[in-house]
This record gives structure tokens, sequence and C-alpha cells, in this order.
């Protein structure tokens, strides 16, 4: 049985990993805070933090995998965006190398391939970067998903829920291209990447094997085929966004939270090509995509439903 250290399991990606890999492998999880359904996944749980050299030193002591799969998305400037995706991945490689970890799977984003959009992407470069330079004599593997859907997830709701009423609404670029893959796809994948032999230095960009991937009108068409009537889709140009993200900024300061529309988030919305590349899945034998957006959205509402979301 594979012995499997993963930061990140109380996240959307993490918790399906954890049920992608219960009963195959001994895994032992970094928590930041008690997590009653994950203490009862039969993982082992640790309390602490990717701050802490002693709770990294404890989560990768006897492991032969380490799947990193903590992170920021919002964060409120580019060097906590930095401390938490970049220097905290240096700090677990190498905890991970002197360990003696054999393998070292990294979660990064497709938004790394642009670090120029946004301080997120570029702090995902940097991860990516800390990685390679700490990785030792570790087999290392960086996947870079595009956007990631499907039960459980609250970062795709507001765009699901405006697919469900029929009118979408979104800062975004009218001739962007993108890529996605449900949740379920991705979490093989990674249980897969902790078993599978794979070349050195492996960089993924997987997705749900859509040639071409989809536009924000083909997503729409896909919906309203779901629900049985048309979405009507409102592509708001990058000026309206702005106004949008500022205001958005505005009202989270004075309520004290984060924005939910950061203005540094525009550059990801209104790039054009997010479509992921296929070099590297070839040797990657044992797994393939199994859901699409046409059945990935009825699988996502039904649960969004069931659990009082819409």
């Amino acid at each position: 049985m594979r012995r499997v250290a993963i930061t990140g399991a109380t996240g959307f990606i993490g918790r399906h990993l954890v049920t992608a890999l219960a009963g195959g492998a001994d895994l032992r999880l970094l928590l930041r805070r008690p997590d009653p359904a994950l203490a009862r996944s039969g993982a082992t749980v640790l309390r602490g933090s990717l701050d802490s050299e002693s709770a990294l030193g404890e989560l990768v002591a006897d492991r032969e995998v380490v799947v990193h799969l903590a992170g920021a998305i919002r964060a409120p400037d580019r060097r906590t965006f930095e401390a938490v995706n970049a220097l905290a991945t240096a700090r677990l490689a190498r905890a991970a190398a002197r360990a003696g970890v054999r393998r070292f799977l990294l979660v990064s984003s497709l938004a790394a391939r642009a670090p120029e959009v946004s301080a997120y992407a570029w702090s995902k470069a940097r991860a990516e970067e800390e990685l390679r330079a700490a990785a030792g004599g570790m087999e290392i593997a960086i996947v870079r998903p595009p956007a990631v859907y499907g039960p459980g997830d609250r970062a795709t709701l507001e765009i699901f829920r405006g697919l469900a009423r029929g009118r979408l609404i979104m800062p975004a670029n009218r001739e962007a291209r993108f890529s996605l893959i449900f949740v379920e796809d991705l979490a093989a994948l990674l249980a897969h990447l902790c078993e599978a032999p794979f070349p050195p230095g492996l960089l993924l960009e997987p997705d749900d094997g859509r040639p071409g991937g989809y536009s924000w009108r083909e997503l729409a068409t896909i919906a309203g085929a779901h629900t049985g009537r048309p979405v009507r889709l409102v592509l708001l140009p990058r000026a309206a966004g702005q106004v949008l993200a500022s205001t958005s900024e505005l009202i989270a300061r004075i309520r004290g939270a984060a924005p939910l529309l950061p203005v540094d988030k525009l550059g990801e919305f209104y790039h054009s090509d997010w479509l992921c590349r296929p070099e590297g899945l070839e040797t990657v034998a044992g797994w393939r995509p199994l859901v699409d957006f046409a059945e990935g959205i009825g699988r996502t509402l039904a649960w969004y439903r069931a659990a009082g979301w819409l």
C-alpha cells in the first residue's frame, strides 16, 4: 500500500482525491483545522500549517509520495500569493527531499503558463520553479489543471447558477477558448500518478478530452440543451469588468473580507487562450478523462440542488 502525504485535503480537489485514494493507500493529511469528514476517512490527520517546519517534517516522514494541493486562489497582495503558493512549496519540497520521499506531485494551475496575467498566475509559476530547484533526487510531476468543476465546488458556483437560471453575466473575452476538467477525472489522474511510472520532470495539462476546448457560447449552448431553455449570455467588455472588480474590492474593504472579483484576476478572465496542450499525456498510460461538460453539468447541478446551493 503506497504511503501518501497530502496537503490541501480540505479543499475542493483535495476531498475528491482523498475519496479516490481511500482504501488503496496509507494517507496522511496536514490540516489547519479539525475536519470531521476527513477524520472519518481512515487517513491519519495532522494539525499544522505549511509555515511549520516541524509539521512538514512529521507530514513527510516515511512517506513515499507527496501530493501538494494547498494554495491560495485569492490573496490581498502579490507578497501573500508568493508566500502561500511559492515559498510554501519550496519549504515542503525541501522537507520531502530530506525525508527521502520518492515522488512529489505538485498541483499547479494552467494559469502558470501565463505568469504575466495576474499575481496568482505568477505565484503558481514560481511554485513550479521552486519545486524544480528543491527536488533533489525526487521524481516530480507538475499537473496544471484548467478550470476544475464538479460537486462541492464554490469557485464556479455562480457560473452554474447563471447557466441554471438561463442568464449568465461574466467579465470575459468573447473570443477566448478554454479547457475544462471534471473534478473526479482530475482526482483519478492524481491517484494514478501516485502509482504509475512517468518520465522525469513530467508536466501535464489534463482536460476532458474535447478537441479545441470550449467557448462561452458553446458552454451556454450545452447548458441550454441540458436545462431545456436557452441561456442568455452577457459577456462584459474589459472596461465594464474593471468597474465591477473595483466595486467588488471596495465592498470587500468595507466588510473586511476578500473580494469576489479582485482587479488582479481580470487578466485571467480576459486572457484568450486557456486551452490545455496534450504533450505528456501520452506517457501516462492507464488514465483518460471520462466526463465532458455535457455530462458534467448535469451531475454538478444535481449535487448543487441536493445540497441546497441552488
